[in-house]
């Protein structure tokens, strides 16, 4: 017993100071940032809030029905084949008109007034804070890390809130040197100034803050989620969505979030919006609050006035119990339903953000 007991103590130690000494786990707000926050309508007794009251329902018979899934969940839940990734156009992305590159799951490379933009950079095979577990990228036909050697400087890189699959240690640490600013909501510069990214790189915004930047305007929005990376940091740290606005080109990105009220808020006051990017995959009845359906993606985009609208949160990582491409099945449906036009391309396809974007819908997916 006295052995076992040890063990135990050693091995609590042991994570305990692997959660302290591990980079990829990020820093916390400090006391001055927290003492800041508490004159803050969605901040309250020290966590972030939600404008719609949300809960995540994780009873301990949700608790076992998932292990039950996980091990005789939908056998599609990952794709049977290798994923084909395009051969980026570089030039194409340099030129001076608006363009959007999908790098999978929630990552884009944005061109707007010949801006270079990064949304949740994520381009490592594995997101997660350690190598040996969690949701490991599919099988894609280009490493996505190599992409990094080859991607012109970015003017800015906004992150929606810090879960592994949006905020990655490796892509923010090797893209560092080519990025002159990063935009977080409130609390997230603590990670990347633990990274070694200078705190004069790094703005942090409230929901609704907007500013000027290069030539941009840009507004932090709500979304209805959570913040957490650690064992103990829960809703530290805010979370939310952009609006990126240029001369010719109004984008909104939703970031991870439950259907409600603030996509209307945000269509009033920002639209029409030229192309929206919606989360809508990753959904479970579990916590249907946290994350749409892709039904409910498109009714977002049609609240946030969205004229063209792309599905983002899947086609990278398997992290629920769906199919891998249900979400871009029955958003399409629900789309010509609704008549929304939604594009669909190809995972490093440059789509060119002009007056008609009207990409046909080849379903790459289907193999």
């Amino acid at each position: 017993m006295l052995y076992v007991f040890s063990f135990l103590i050693l091995f609590c130690v042991g994570i305990a100071l692997f959660l302290k000494f591990s980079p990829a786990f990020g820093g916390k707000p400090t006391k001055e940032q927290k003492e800041s926050y508490k004159q803050l309508n969605n901040y309250v007794n020290g966590k972030f809030v939600n404008e719609d009251p949300t809960s995540l329902n994780m009873s301990f018979s949700n608790i076992l029905s998932m292990i039950k899934d996980s091990i005789t969940g939908d056998e599609n839940r990952n794709p049977h084949g290798e994923i084909p990734v395009e051969s980026i156009d570089w030039e194409k992305i340099k030129c001076e008109k608006d363009s959007l590159t999908w790098l999978g799951h929630s990552s884009f490379l944005l061109s707007v007034n010949n801006k270079k933009l990064l949304l949740d950079p994520i381009l490592s095979p594995i997101a997660s804070p350690v190598s040996f577990a969690g949701s490991k990228r599919y099988k894609y036909s280009e490493n996505m890390m190599d992409i990094i050697e080859k991607i012109p400087p970015i003017d800015a890189v906004f992150i929606s809130h810090d879960h592994y699959d949006h905020l990655d240690y490796q892509s923010v640490v090797k893209l560092n040197s080519k990025v002159s600013h990063f935009f977080v909501p409130l609390g997230v510069n603590s990670h990347l100034m633990r990274w070694g990214i200078p705190k004069e790189k790094i703005t942090e915004l409230n929901w609704w803050n907007e500013m000027d930047y290069k030539g941009l305007t840009i507004a932090l929005t709500p979304s209805r989620h959570f913040s957490k990376r650690g064992l103990s940091d829960s809703n530290e740290t805010l979370w939310g969505g952009w609006i990126i606005i240029g001369k010719n080109t109004r984008l909104y990105t939703s970031g991870d979030g439950g259907y409600g009220s603030h996509f209307r808020k945000i269509g009033d006051k920002y639209g029409p919006i030229d192309i929206t990017l919606i989360e809508g995959a990753q959904f479970d009845r579990r916590w249907s609050n946290i994350h749409m359906t892709p039904e409910q993606a498109v009714n977002a985009n049609i609240d946030a006035k969205g004229k063209n609208m792309m599905l983002m949160h899947w086609g990278a990582f398997t992290l629920a119990y769906h199919g891998w491409k249900e979400p871009i099945d029955r958003a399409i449906k629900k789309a010509k339903r609704s008549e929304v036009n939604l594009i669909a391309p190809k995972i490093g396809e440059t789509v060119l953000l002009d007056s008609n974007i009207n990409i046909p819908i080849n379903s790459w997916w289907d193999f």
